[in-house]
Order: structure tokens, then sequence, then C-alpha cells
């Protein structure tokens, strides 16, 4: 299941109210927003993103590495 262009556009982290980036997997879905301000990755399940700081984690320097060379 794939996630809604136009809901993307509307999205914003849920604490800074700063923009996400989607983050796909190998299989090419998407699999998190990621909020570089906060470091918080949250997750897409069925094709939702699970907007709560709870179900968030937080990205570890591998995260940033692999982001900078994308």
């Amino acid at each position: 299941m794939t996630v809604d262009h136009r809901l993307l556009e509307l999205l914003v982290c849920p604490i800074c109210k700063g923009p996400l980036e989607l983050v796909r997997n190998e299989a090419s879905q998407a699999s998190e927003l990621v909020c570089a301000a906060d470091r918080l990755a949250f997750p897409v399940r069925d094709g939702i993103p699970v907007m709560l700081e709870s179900e968030a984690r937080p990205l570890d320097a591998a995260d940033t590495t692999r982001d900078a060379g994308a």
C-alpha cells in the first residue's frame, strides 16, 4: 500500500511542525517519515503514517550517515 502524495504535502512533524522526509525501504515502499530537526522517524504502517511521538524512533548516527550519502 502506498502513501497518498497529497497527504504527504500536508503532513508536518507533530512536535516541531517542521517538514518531514519520506524514506522508502528496499522494495520502494514508504517505511518512515523523518524529521531532521527532532531526529525522529515516524513509521508508516499499511500506507498510513503513525504520527505519534510515542511510536517514533530516534535516529542514530548510522541513519544520519546513510541519509547524507543518498
